[in-house]
């Protein structure tokens, strides 16, 4: 599974195509965002990548969960997770 950290800065268009690009080699994706911002971009990012994969009879769904994140300088950190995987229906 591949995981991509996203940031309040992440182009949503270009993860679109990351996430739609892996989908097509695997069942899952991971997107882990910390920030408000982080998650908005990696949410927009989904939803354009539903519209790329449309066109091929293809669809996502996608599951929030939290987990912490060990950071530099014995920090934790909480970020949200997102699963993204194809769906069967």
């Amino acid at each position: 599974m591949t995981t991509f950290k996203v940031s309040a800065k992440t182009a949503p268009a270009k993860l679109a195509g990351a996430i739609a690009h892996e989908l097509g080699t695997c069942d899952c994706v991971e997107l882990q965002a910390i920030g408000a911002g982080a998650v908005n971009q990696a949410i927009k990012a989904i939803a354009i990548a539903r519209g790329y994969l449309a066109p091929h009879g293809a669809d996502i769904s996608c599951q929030p969960a939290f987990v912490n994140l060990p950071l530099p300088e014995n920090v934790e950190r909480t970020a949200i997770r997102l699963l993204v995987r194809k769906s069967t229906a």
